[in-house]
């Protein structure tokens, strides 16, 4: 049996867990849970006492029998035993993707919005509803809008773009136009924090999301979600899935006007930043509800209402 104890103690108050993975994982498994400021032991097979511990695993397929009894016989006796990335996903509010296996998607039961379809059939429901609800307060928001973004600037009122969306599928969204006709003459590129090509109307309707509100158009045709990982353009998706492991995997449920990774990490303009989007995002596929739904619109229409937005 092993007994490599590796003990990060920073705080009496704090709940250490203890955490089991392959020794090749140890060195990596250490750096994620010190960056998250969480005390644990790694790989500490001489605990003899169980109740109200709480023992973590990572890579469990590759344990010796031996090592896979010690954790049965840990449950057995009254610790909480369940994977790392589980764990983490409460602690944190964003999944670890780094963690995530190739066979953990396998796992339907883990994603909610994908094995239920009572799920997929409500919130289907909710997007109508709350899209005639909206409509109300869009239509004449929307009609000012189409005014000023006439009159400070040459061309059209709306700005369409494909983007990827459900199953891969590339659709055409619909925005109101926040930036001037020739804002990528020179190619496509991500918008950047204080943007020159963002026109001063394009400003305030980005930093209230009113630019968004024609995506409404995109629900009722069934393109998009209300809440969702936001669609992003396949010539982006085609760098960011050589540097982010299952990206693609987003794409398994609708895109959304807004989304837990807008209202938790509002900005991103980078590969950095779309890996910790991605995270949210994939909490979000694994966590969906009715609740979670409610959090992140509420969550937005403080963005809306203080204009804290991108």
């Amino acid at each position: 049996m092993l007994s490599i104890k590796n003990f990060k103690h920073k705080n009496k108050n704090k709940k250490i867990i203890y955490v089991f993975c392959p020794d090749d994982q140890k060195e990596s498994m250490s750096k994620l849970l010190d960056v998250n400021s969480i005390d644990y032991v790694i790989n500490d097979y001489s605990i003899t006492s169980f109740k109200n511990k709480i023992i973590c695993h990572f890579r469990s397929a590759e344990f010796s029998k031996a090592e896979n009894d010690f954790l049965i016989l840990a449950t057995e006796y009254g610790a909480w035993v369940e994977p790392i990335v589980s764990y983490l996903d409460r602690k944190l509010g964003y999944t670890e993707t780094e963690l995530l296996l190739p066979t953990y998607f396998l796992h339907q039961k883990a994603f909610s919005i994908l094995s239920k379809r009572s799920n997929r059939f409500v919130k289907r429901i909710i997007d109508i509803v709350f899209t005639m609800l909206l409509g109300v307060i869009a239509i004449p928001i929307g009609l000012l809008t189409a005014l000023f973004i006439k009159a400070e600037s040459p061309g059209p009122i709306f700005f369409k773009q494909r983007r990827t969306g459900q199953y891969n599928k590339e659709f055409e969204v619909i925005k109101f136009r926040s930036m001037r006709i020739d804002a990528e003459k020179n190619g496509a590129q991500w918008a950047i924090k204080n943007d020159t090509r963002v026109t001063k109307v394009g400003k305030f309707i980005r930093k209230t999301r009113i630019d968004e509100l024609p995506q409404l158009i995109n629900i009722l045709k069934g393109e998009m979600s209300l809440v969702g990982p936001r669609p992003e353009r396949e010539i982006f998706i085609e760098t960011l899935e050589k540097e982010i492991p299952h990206y693609r995997f987003r794409h398994a449920i609708k895109p959304g006007v807004t989304g837990l990774a807008q209202v938790k990490y509002a900005y991103g303009a980078s590969v950095e930043d779309a890996i910790w989007k991605h995270k949210y995002d994939i909490y979000y596929i694994k966590h969906q509800s009715l609740i979670l739904d409610l959090q992140v619109i509420l969550l937005t229409i403080k963005t809306v209402l203080f204009g804290l937005g991108r």
